[in-house]
């Protein structure tokens, strides 16, 4: 169908127009030039490396034209997140005219960029199989080789309604009757690609380098399960084939380290079918690296001046209409039980039970902070669609601390739970991370809970918390909770992958809600303020973090097994046990290898299984009071007294070592 491309504005008549460039340079175009014409003129190098421009401080197509005296800024592929999400957003495009050419007749959901790359979403009866994926990314290079342009068309809503009803185009025809103003912007494909789209684009199919096609799975239209199912085909795509091979390379690292599949392997733990979805089961080895956890924490919390309470699993009805979880979190929560006195749920959080400690008693200042910490189990329900091993479940153990304390108090309050993060982080072997501050929107929305003197001194709070701590912190606006600001500290493992972690948020809300006092110095009932603290976030979760980051292999001092002891022959049991009951007696988690099997066997069913340490006994180290001592990642270390292995291993232990 012929349709006219639509001006929102009347080109300015002047015979140039004048652009300014990020160093403050302007140079003089004639009406009908584009950014690209300007990234020309500047040289053919940035022209050619040019992904997207920001015309007075908005995202624009490189081909569009200007209307009047702008600013300017060429993003390149050097510019960061920005211009990569355009990149992947075009390849996404790429994906789906790849699609049609080749199943004519699939109808188009959405197709955004996301953090690892692009999806599409797809309606069509057959299922695309991995033979379809190879063939549609065929497709994409010839596209791609086609050199074929991104054409922005600026469409009337109800003239574009009247032809994707023609099209058959029934999601787009919902999306754009929600969120399309009166003249929307769709993108060109070649001869059958279009899209109701924002943009912007690449400027033809040329710029896009390298990319590749991942996996396909089922979606929901919306996310919606009474909506049609889709099919979800994942890609990625970078800059260069450098960067995707590097990629590539990293995801099958992270099969490797899958946690799912290394707590299997290393009888860890398991989901049992028969209990259901969202469970984890810790068999003993792994509920010996959880102690770990655990008890660090608890030393910790008990060292830096928190109360340790223990809360229950389950509460009236009632209390999560108080605190408002029933109001707005209910879809998240089990269903009631029935009982002679009431309704009960099972806590999705520990908050309430912790306020509810905090009001048991009168509070003065001299009180405050009040530090409560628990490691309390909580449930939530998550759709079984969601659930991936330890990373989404739905029963799990938070390491949650409530602190309640004076306006005076909370800068140091804070500093100290960043500190804490840091410190954490540090204990587990990361040394790479970073923090976000989400903040209100200054009010203008009316969004948000408390005052404007509230959210500064908090904001402020945590500002200088950070600085104290001496910890990077990026600002995100108006993504704050409606009851407070929040920092998140996110933390990078091996795989270069970021992973939210610790958490402290205030809160105006549950204060509000269940009426929490302290007397002041003036005599008079003041507010306290309230902040959530959680470090692990999960135990579950970091417990899964902690499995791929070290792909198994823990740091000896979580390890399930720090040492096991392997006999060469049956003649060398008896000593081989006085060895495991030496090192037993230190504190020592410690197996014996019975079998009468090889011993190069035995090393090589250790190793498999990730143990630290494995000490080979003989008749030499029988006589001599010794042990052949095998590491793990170093292999053999010659034989050693068996009080300077005991030595080694206590000071690797004490000083919490992540490699031996």
């Amino acid at each position: 169908m012929a349709r006219d491309t639509l001006r929102i504005k009347a080109l300015n008549m002047s015979s140039s127009y004048t652009i300014t460039l990020p160093d403050g340079s302007q140079k003089q175009v004639p009406p009908g030039s584009s950014p690209l014409d300007v990234a020309r003129a500047i040289g053919s190098r940035l022209a050619d490396d040019a992904v997207v421009a920001r015309v007075n401080g908005e995202l624009w197509d490189l081909t569009r034209q200007f209307e009047d005296d702008s600013k300017l800024e060429i993003l390149t592929s050097r510019s960061g997140d920005e211009a990569l999400k355009v990149y992947r957003h075009s390849t996404a495009h790429l994906l789906a005219a790849a699609v049609l050419e080749l199943y004519p007749g699939t109808k188009l959901g959405i197709g955004p960029a996301i953090e690892s790359g692009f999806y599409y979403d797809f309606e069509r009866e057959t299922p695309f199989s991995t033979e379809d994926l190879e063939a549609i990314e065929k497709r994409m290079h010839a596209i791609r080789d086609r050199d074929v342009p991104y054409q922005r068309v600026l469409v009337e809503k109800q003239e574009g309604l009247k032809h994707y009803q023609e099209l058959g185009e029934s999601m787009k025809c919902e999306l754009i009757s929600e969120k399309a103003s009166d003249i929307f912007t769709e993108y060109t494909l070649g001869e059958q690609f279009i899209d109701f789209c924002l943009g912007p684009h690449v400027p033809s199919t040329k710029r896009l380098k390298a990319f590749k096609l991942l996996s396909v799975s089922g979606a929901y239209f919306k996310g919606d399960q009474k909506r049609q199912q889709l099919q979800r085909i994942y890609g990625t795509a970078f800059f260069s084939q450098k960067e995707l091979e590097e990629y590539l390379h990293r995801l099958e690292e992270a099969k490797r380290r899958d946690h799912r599949l290394l707590g299997k392997q290393l009888d860890l733990l398991s989901i049992q079918e028969l209990a259901g979805p969202g469970l984890i089961f810790f068999h003993p080895k792994g509920a010996l690296v959880r102690k770990q956890l655990e008890d660090w924490m608890r030393e910790q919390y008990l060292a830096r001046g928190y109360s340790l309470v223990n809360t229950p699993h389950v509460a009236r009805e009632s209390l999560w209409s108080v605190s408002g979880h029933l109001e707005n979190y209910k879809e998240s929560m089990f269903s009631g039980m029935e009982l002679d006195d009431g309704v009960y749920r099972l806590k999705p959080m520990n908050c309430p039970m912790h306020i509810l400690i905090y009001k048991d008693s009168p509070r003065s200042y001299r009180d405050l902070p009040v530090r409560l910490g628990e490691l309390g189990n909580v449930y939530r329900y998550e759709r079984s669609g969601t659930l991936h091993g330890l990373f989404r479940v739905r029963g799990f153990t938070q390491d949650d601390a409530h602190i309640f304390c004076t306006p005076e108090q909370i800068e140091d309050e804070i500093t100290a739970c960043l500190q804490f993060a840091v410190d954490t982080l540090k204990t587990y072997g990361f040394d790479r991370y970073k923090a976000e501050l989400s903040t209100w929107d200054g009010g203008v929305s009316g969004k948000y809970l408390g005052s404007a003197d509230q959210w500064k001194l908090a904001e402020d709070a945590l500002h200088r918390a950070t600085e104290r701590v001496g910890l990077e912190v990026k600002v995100v606006p108006d993504e704050a909770a409606f009851y407070g600001p929040k920092i998140d500290v996110k933390l990078l493992d091996c795989l270069d992958r970021s992973w939210q972690l610790s958490t402290v948020q205030f809160d105006w809300n549950l204060p509000q809600r269940f009426e929490l006092e302290y007397v002041g110095q003036d005599g008079e009932k003041h507010r306290p303020m309230m902040v959530h603290r959680a470090l692990y976030g999960s135990v579950e979760r970091f417990f899964g973090i902690l499995l791929e980051h070290y792909a198994g292999a823990f740091p000896v001092w979580l390890a399930p097994v720090q040492a096991i002891v392997l006999p060469i022959a049956d003649r060398h049991l008896e000593y081989a046990k006085t060895v495991v009951a030496r090192l037993e007696a230190e504190g020592f988690r410690v197996e014996l290898d019975a079998r009468s099997e090889k011993v190069n066997f035995k090393i090589r069913e250790a190793q498999l299984q990730k143990i630290p340490y494995m000490l080979v006994v003989g008749d030499r180290e029988a006589e001599l009071g010794k042990v052949g001592v095998r590491n793990r990642k170093h292999a053999d270390q010659g034989a050693q007294n068996l009080d300077e292995f005991v030595a080694t291993l206590k000071t690797l232990i004490e000083a919490k070592a992540v490699s031996e």
